[in-house]
């Protein structure tokens, strides 16, 4: 009886495992496709009369095509809203810089809910929602991430000199220690189909977000732009031929699943983060406005989806409204995804159009606000934002007073708010109930990086992650370098009581730069851009030396000073912090004790962590 027990108990233990396996192969893999600021018209199938683009025509061919996708005018608006199907105000993503790009701690991404359901998740390319523990994509559901800078190539967070061509990057979490030859978008793609390769015994989620086109566009050989060159001006040449550069390497990615045997059984998604940045000036589709706006042209973008094994490898086109938001959901539906954790998702699952375009769909109102990166004593993000449009299929209501019939004027030159004033009241109504609802938790709150956790024993804080109180935001190493007179301070949350080590510093380490003088050498030069050779500080700074005499340190109500040497790269701190939030300001100052300007680098650890 007993060997019968076990024989029996293992066969159905056995039974239930190839259940599983079976169940588990049966899932999709899922890749999403986002590129940085390209625009609805940048595609040829859209109507470009310049720009080829062979591969993302023949997906739009293929499969599901939403000709009314919206998004929001920026990226980490967009990403954040993307990442949860909820609006960008909402999980505390709706600004660039200031922290207000850092994801609210308790939402759940896509990564989260995938990786749940028991998926690979890679992220390859381009985050913008925290550069620092608990924001990155490790510790928000990813398990590889391959990035430049946060905010993106050249920006503070990126390693110092980068410039899209033979750069360092940064792998879950650390630098790695030598360059990755070859252009910046071909090495995010090579590292998504590894990423694939090692495993696609299993479900994958693959997120691939270059940085692309988003500007400065610097690219390795010049004869990119000859389709482009002397037809446009040369900010737009360059544009046109990474978009191209993308272009070549979907087709690739596209080949490869074929190649692997997972082209039937992958679903994959392709769409953009914002309006055009460049394009507009040859070709916008008949919109108006560009990224940032709250026009058409500002957040409508193409957006394609193919599936063979599921039945969506046939042109289909929906032109039903439909936005970022309800991406998430709708992968919940079609891949049979179980959430970690109930969500209120402000997104829908259009599944149901997917099939059929003319399927029975309710009438909806969507809102797309625009970011404000707002600076002062925390003050609550103002209503309307940078600009705000309240959208149905029919009705566009923008900044609250113009509205546009999408109908008979999509190109949105005609206001009609005088003679459709129902209409314009129910929009109001819509925006306010959105507002009431997104902004219940903006009191107080920014985005806060967590010191002293063993996730991260070190925290290096930068300036594009400031809070900024006087002067502009210094997001990119080209105002590091010119000694932009800016100040700011870094929010953050202390995990645990102690001592800690604070290294107050001009440069990052990389840098190898005293605090009064500028980096010994420049790089090579491989990488063009408008026509001009770069050799790092890809936004074009020249290092400039500020007469750094003293260094000054609040952590709370501590304040500490210290005498700058000639050679020092940095003024080191030891501080005594309780646990909690606090914030962080340190101070470049002259022999007269006049604040220069704010520290744009600081690094914090706790003392049991000091490096020797």
């Amino acid at each position: 009886m007993t060997m019968k027990y076990y024989l029996t108990l293992l066969l159905a233990v056995s039974l239930t495992a190839l259940h599983a396996a079976d169940t588990q192969a049966g899932k999709p893999n899922v890749i999403i496709v986002l590129t940085d600021d390209q625009g609805y018209g940048d595609l040829s199938c859209t109507g470009n009369p310049l720009l080829k683009t062979p591969n993302m025509d023949r997906l739009a061919r293929e499969g599901v095509n939403f000709t009314n996708f919206h998004v929001d005018s920026y990226c980490t608006p967009t990403r954040s809203a993307l990442m949860t199907g909820r609006y960008c105000h909402r999980v505390g993503g709706w600004g660039t810089v200031n922290g207000r790009n850092m994801l609210r701690d308790e939402e759940v991404t896509m990564a989260d809910v995938f990786r749940h359901n028991g998926y690979r998740t890679g992220l390859f390319g381009k985050w913008h929602l925290g550069s620092n523990y608990p924001y990155r994509p490790i510790d928000r559901g990813f398990d590889e991430w391959l990035g430049h800078g946060d905010g993106g190539t050249g920006c503070t967070t990126d390693y110092w000199g980068n410039d899209r061509v033979n750069d360092r990057y940064i792998r879950n979490g650390q630098w790695e220690n030598q360059a990755r030859p070859r252009f910046e978008c071909d090495v995010f793609f090579d590292a998504a189909m590894q990423f694939i390769r090692e495993n696609k015994q299993r479900p994958f989620f693959t997120y691939l977000a270059p940085y692309n086109p988003h500007s400065p566009c610097s690219i390795p050989d010049q004869q990119w732009l000859a389709p482009h060159r002397d037809k446009v001006p040369a900010a737009v040449a360059y544009t046109f031929a990474t978009i191209a550069r993308i272009d070549e390497n979907l087709g690739r990615l596209r080949q490869f699943l074929k190649e692997q045997g997972l082209a039937e059984n992958t679903l994959l998604l392709f769409l953009s983060d914002n309006g055009t940045a460049q394009g507009e000036k040859v070709f916008n589709a008949g919109m108006r406005g560009k990224k940032g706006s709250p026009y058409e042209g500002g957040h409508r973008v193409p957006c394609f989806l193919h599936w063979p094994a599921g039945g969506l490898d046939k042109p289909v086109s929906v032109d039903r409204l439909a936005a970022h938001l309800d991406l998430l959901p709708t992968l919940v539906g079609l891949c049979g995804l179980q959430l970690p954790k109930p969500i209120h998702f402000d997104g829908s699952s259009v599944k149901p159009l997917l099939a059929n375009p003319r399927a029975p769909w309710p009438e909806r109102t969507l809102v797309m606000g625009s970011p404000h990166n707002e600076t002062g004593p925390n003050p609550p993000p103002p209503k309307y934002g940078q600009g705000c449009a309240v959208m149905t299929d029919r009705w566009r209501l923008v900044n609250d007073r113009e509205l546009y019939d999408m109908t008979n004027d999509p190109g949105q030159q005609r206001d009609v708010a005088r003679l459709n004033p129902q209409a314009v009241n129910e929009l109001r109504g819509a925006y306010q109930r959105y507002w009431t609802s997104v902004s219940a938790q903006d009191a107080g709150w920014r985005g806060r990086p967590v010191i002293g956790a063993s996730h991260a024993p070190e925290v290096e804080l930068s300036a594009e992650d400031w809070y900024s109180t006087q002067g502009n935001c210094p997001w990119n190493q080209a105002a590091v370098a010119s000694g932009a007179a800016a100040f700011g301070r870094w929010p953050v949350r202390f995990a645990e009581a102690g001592t800690y080590l604070v290294e107050v510093r001009r440069w990052p380490r990389e840098a190898d730069a005293p605090l009064a003088g500028v980096p010994a050498g420049r790089r090579a030069v491989d990488a063009q851009l408008n026509d001009r050779p770069v050799s790092g500080l890809l936004y074009g700074g020249v290092p400039r030396a500020l007469p750094v005499a003293r260094v000054r340190l609040k952590i709370g109500t501590s304040v500490q000073e210290a005498v700058v040497g000639g050679k020092d790269e940095f003024v080191s701190f030891t501080t005594k912090v309780d646990a909690g939030s606090a914030d962080i300001e340190a101070s470049l100052l002259d022999e007269t004790g006049e604040a220069l300007c704010s520290a744009f680098y600081v690094c914090v650890r706790r003392s049991k962590e000091a490096k020797r």
